[in-house]
């Protein structure tokens, strides 16, 4: 995973309360990570502490609410070479289906 980006789309599954433990591990491997958030994933899992673990900005929404900033979501398609969904719920699969 030595210099990898990996972009993590974080679902609102209960296992994502999991998700810091795979973000660490992915950094502990060498790997940068960058996430993205659905805004029922912030029930299970902080935003703040995925921005402190990765060391990156995380991501929820289109645009940044207070300052009106986009958020381009092709730019991190592009950054990134692999995306990893997790939780994986069978709503989030079917809804990608």
């Amino acid at each position: 995973m030595q210099g990898k980006r990996v972009l993590l789309g974080v679902t609102g599954g209960i296992a994502a309360y999991k998700i810091p433990y795979l973000v660490r591990s992915l950094i502990q491997l060498g790997a940068e990570v960058r996430c993205v958030l659905t805004p029922a994933a912030k029930d299970f899992v902080s935003p703040m502490v995925l921005a402190t673990l990765s060391g990156n900005e995380v991501y929820s929404e289109f645009w940044n609410k207070e300052t009106g900033v986009w958020t381009n979501h092709v730019e991190l398609g592009l950054w990134a070479d692999v995306m990893l969904v997790a939780p994986a719920t069978a709503n989030t699969i079917s809804k990608m289906a």
